[in-house]
């Protein structure tokens, strides 16, 4: 797993796939000013291997930086980061949850460019139907499914 961070916090998260070389060349290519330091990612470390360990974890207090808060790709990530570990919601809930129920499509779009996937848990996120969706992360749909099952163990 991998991260990126500027100055009002998290700009890049990569889910476990990669090898660790392969990982590093990937941030550095998308991040060429990033610096290989994980003493500011100390909580997200520590919550991660929470998380992967299938204990609950919770991402909510680390910091950001998403887009504006009053845009429509904020609203949604803020309202996805509010989706409770273990739990998962409808790309139409999440929709309406921010006042534009017509938009589910346009709610999945804008997770589907998510650069912070498991700090904005876009992975609790599915079709109305029960279908899992898309996932744009490395190991796509199977690795959503899961993340979401290993939620489900608690």
């Amino acid at each position: 797993m991998g991260a990126a961070a500027g100055q009002a916090g998290l700009t890049r998260v990569v889910l476990p796939h990669y090898q660790i070389d392969d990982l590093r060349a990937l941030l550095a290519w998308e991040h060429p000013s990033a610096i290989d330091d994980q003493g500011p990612f100390a909580r997200l470390i520590e919550v991660s291997r929470r998380y992967f360990n299938a204990a609950q974890a919770d991402f909510g207090e680390i910091p950001c930086d998403l887009p504006d808060a009053g845009s429509f790709t904020g609203m949604v990530y803020r309202a996805c980061r509010q989706v409770p570990y273990g739990q998962t919601t409808s790309y139409s809930e999440l929709a309406k949850q921010i006042g534009r129920p017509d938009a589910a499509r346009a709610v999945a779009a804008a997770l589907g460019a998510n650069p912070v996937p498991l700090v904005v848990p876009c992975h609790r996120v599915i079709y109305a139907d029960g279908r899992p969706g898309g996932f744009s992360a490395e190991g796509g749909v199977d690795l959503k499914l899961r993340m979401i099952e290993l939620e489900k163990r608690r």
